[in-house]
């Protein structure tokens, strides 16, 4: 486990809206670590720190009150059910840009479930 902030936040989406908005991301995707049913995407500390909610979708460290881990896998680890690396980590591919993710993530939550993307019950900032 490994504190989510000091150099990295964390953006998680269930498996669903997460594959769906990695297509849309394509080669501009940074790593991706998959754990069951959930997808998390390394970001710059802070940058989705004023992000509106985003149904289904949650982001971890910079700016929270609560602390929060990740179970990063090792970095051979690229196949499931337990925590692995869906998109590993590679050269100039560690970090996504957060304003390219909240966008491929908002596509995705209108794409998958309709409508806006309002606070749904058990949304998070």
């Amino acid at each position: 486990m490994v504190q989510v902030g000091p150099y990295w936040d964390a953006v998680r989406a269930p498996e669903a809206l997460g594959a769906r908005a990695l297509g849309l991301l394509g080669g501009a995707t940074g790593a991706v670590i998959a754990d069951y049913n959930l997808m998390y995407w390394l970001i710059r500390p802070g940058a989705a720190r004023h992000w509106r909610r985003i149904r289904q979708v949650q982001t971890l460290g910079t700016g929270r009150l609560e602390t929060s881990y990740l179970g990063v896998p090792p970095v051979d680890r690229t196949s499931g059910p337990y925590p692995h690396w869906r998109v590993p980590l590679g050269p100039g591919r560690y970090l996504t840009d957060a304003d390219r993710l909240r966008e491929a993530l908002v596509r995705a939550v209108v794409a998958e479930l309709g409508g806006g993307i309002g606070v749904g019950e058990g949304d998070e900032r």
